[in-house]
C-alpha cells in the first residue's frame, strides 16, 4: 500500500485507525503501536477500549510540518 498525498489525508474522518496513520507516516503499524505504548507517539492518540485512534489534523499538522 503507497503513502496517501496529504490532499487525501485531508480528506480522511476526524479519526483514523493506527495501521492507517502508520502509512500516512511511512511507518509500520507495530513501530507506531511501540511509539505509543511508550508514549511518544508522533501525533494525538485516542485510547478507545482496548485499541486506539488517531486524531486526523494531528496527523495533518504533522505531515505539513515535514
Amino acid at each position: 500500500m503507497s503513502a496517501p498525498t496529504l490532499d487525501e489525508v485531508r480528506n480522511w474522518p476526524a479519526t483514523v485507525g493506527v495501521p492507517q496513520a502508520a502509512t500516512a507516516l511511512g511507518c509500520s503499524k507495530s513501530q507506531l503501536y511501540e511509539l505509543i505504548k511508550r508514549g511518544q507517539s508522533p501525533v494525538k492518540i485516542l485510547p478507545l477500549g482496548r485499541r486506539y485512534v488517531v486524531i486526523t489534523h494531528s496527523l495533518v499538522r504533522l505531515l505539513e510540518s515535514a
